[in-house]
């Protein structure tokens, strides 16, 4: 007797009971994270269905419905239908033509399981039909899934072959499913990692900070430097550098700070601004990562710097970046707002300094010692410009 889905949320959801009404049962799987994450217990988040039915077909019939559609990759046959309660991807039944690692050349296909035969792992390859609940396991998926082992359908290295990017998307999937490592998948991903160079950078680099962002992922990145993968995507990364990984993340942990990928970048990174800056460029990071990159690079406090001196001058976020990479509390800046400096060029002026490069360089003079006096009030800062005036 098949395997039947435990009833989730989202399988009683009524837009997607309207969803396969108009595409029929009998042309609908519900297939991917979905089904394995509701097998898992796990959170589900995206929605994914697989269809025989051609990509113009689906929106002709979406649309006839009402339902609005996206052709987000229609040449490869995904189609996006725009739900009340969430947005599922549509993709028609596949089989390869011809790939490069790269990119792959697909024909539209009518057979569950040649679509499935194309996938990268068993346990995303469980197709579960709509009404009946029923599994459609063709590759062992189920029984990997209550292994916890990440195993490629078929042969690993010829999957390797099809798509380079599933080396990452192994390891990652091992760091947040796997107990029982799978000996052919490390052995391909292992013969196959100098693959990895020919990939866009987008690619690599969010498949990279998708993993970092798991909740700990520094077992599997320390397996992926053994096997040599690793030094292929970020040469940066010795063994110091793993280490500070694995001590970071119960650092998070400890301080009640939720995982973030650019800080745990910055911990394989040495603490060094320039490499933090080829690091962003090699790997396309939007603008915002690679501020961040670059602004916790240098992780080490001034001499004398407490918390909150360095939450002024770098902002609370840089700080407490900086502050869990080097093994620092930062519970001081729980609920900590920045204060204002009371002190302002015109009052220097009106001491009686001319106007230029002359008052910037006291009110600066003034600033630091405030900061390293632990931000007292406006008096003592009137004191302080007395006995920097007194200098002059």
């Amino acid at each position: 007797m098949a395997e039947l889905l435990p009833p989730a949320p989202w399988t009683t959801r009524a837009d997607l009971a309207q969803l396969v009404g108009v595409l029929g049962a009998e042309n609908t799987r519900w297939v991917g994270g979905a089904v394995r994450d509701t097998l898992l217990g796990a959170d589900v988040q995206d929605i994914d269905a697989a269809t025989p039915l051609a990509p113009q077909e689906v929106i002709t019939r979406l649309e006839t419905a009402g339902i609005r559609t996206i052709p987000t990759g229609i040449d490869h046959g995904t189609v996006t239908a725009l739900l009340p309660g969430g947005h599922v991807e549509i993709t028609t039944l596949r089989r390869d033509v011809s790939t490069d690692g790269r990119r792959a050349t697909v024909a539209f296909a009518q057979d569950w399981r040649e679509d499935a035969a194309r996938r990268d792992f068993t346990i995303n390859a469980l197709f579960v039909h709509p009404e009946t609940l029923e599994i459609a396991d063709y590759f062992g998926g189920l029984a990997d899934l209550a292994a916890r082992r990440v195993r490629f359908i078929g042969d690993a290295r010829q999957r390797i072959r099809e798509d380079h990017l599933r080396i990452l998307r192994y390891f990652r999937f091992q760091a947040r499913f796997g107990s029982e490592l799978d000996a052919e998948a490390e052995d391909a991903c292992t013969e196959l990692a100098d693959t990895l160079k020919g990939l866009s950078r987008e690619r690599v680099g969010w498949e990279l900070l998708t993993l970092l962002a798991l909740p700990d992922p520094s077992s599997t990145v320390r397996r992926m430097h053994q096997l040599h993968v690793l030094q292929v995507i970020l040469p940066e990364t010795g063994r110091h550098e793993l280490g500070i990984l694995e001590q970071l993340i119960p650092a998070e942990r400890a301080a009640g700070t939720a995982p973030d990928p650019i800080r745990r970048l910055a911990a394989l990174l040495p603490a060094l601004p320039a490499i933090a800056a080829a690091v962003s460029t090699r790997l396309r990071l939007s603008r915002s990562q690679r501020q961040q990159l670059q602004s916790i690079a240098a992780r080490d406090l001034r001499d004398g710097e407490n918390p909150h001196a360095l939450a002024y001058r770098e902002g609370p976020e840089c700080a407490i970046d900086r502050l869990l990479l080097i093994g620092a509390d930062p519970a001081p800046l729980n609920g900590w707002r920045s204060p204002v400096f009371p002190l302002k060029g015109g009052e220097i002026v009106r001491r009686g300094v001319m106007a230029g490069p002359a008052v910037a360089r006291i009110l600066d003079q003034v600033e630091n010692r405030w900061i390293t006096e632990n931000f007292p009030e406006e008096a003592r800062v009137s004191a302080i410009l007395d006995e920097e005036l007194a200098k002059e």
